[in-house]
């Protein structure tokens, strides 16, 4: 499924195609913009996608056109944000909801290192 998507790409889930990601570019940045649902099941191809994008350039997913993700999707999320790519447009719920994965995650941590 990887190739050109300077037409947009949709990645398909197991009945209908969940999730279109758009790509555009200036200057230094690539943006590619997220419209639908991001789920475990597309997270390869995003995550293949963006590793494909971020070499030499500053990274921007645009999420206001997204409508649902789901626990996998919030990890992937937080884990981009850490890795410098910037959420644009990002919905307060999924705001919300990486921001409480982060301090799971900083807590989850913290236990670790006092065992």
């Amino acid at each position: 499924m990887h190739g050109d998507i300077s037409n947009g790409l949709w990645v398909e889930g197991k009945a209908n195609p969940m999730l279109k990601i758009l790509r555009s570019a200036k200057d230094d940045s690539v943006m590619l913009t997220l419209i639908g649902r991001i789920e475990g099941e597309n997270l390869e191809e995003l995550k293949w996608l963006m590793a494909s994008e971020a070499s030499g350039h500053n990274l921007v997913v645009d999420m206001k056109d997204v409508t649902l993700v789901d626990q996998s999707a919030i990890g992937f999320l937080a884990r981009c944000e850490a890795d410098s790519v910037t959420l644009e447009n990002c919905p307060p719920y999924i705001r919300n909801w990486i921001a409480a994965e982060k301090r799971r995650n900083k807590r989850a941590k913290a236990l670790k290192t006092r065992q």
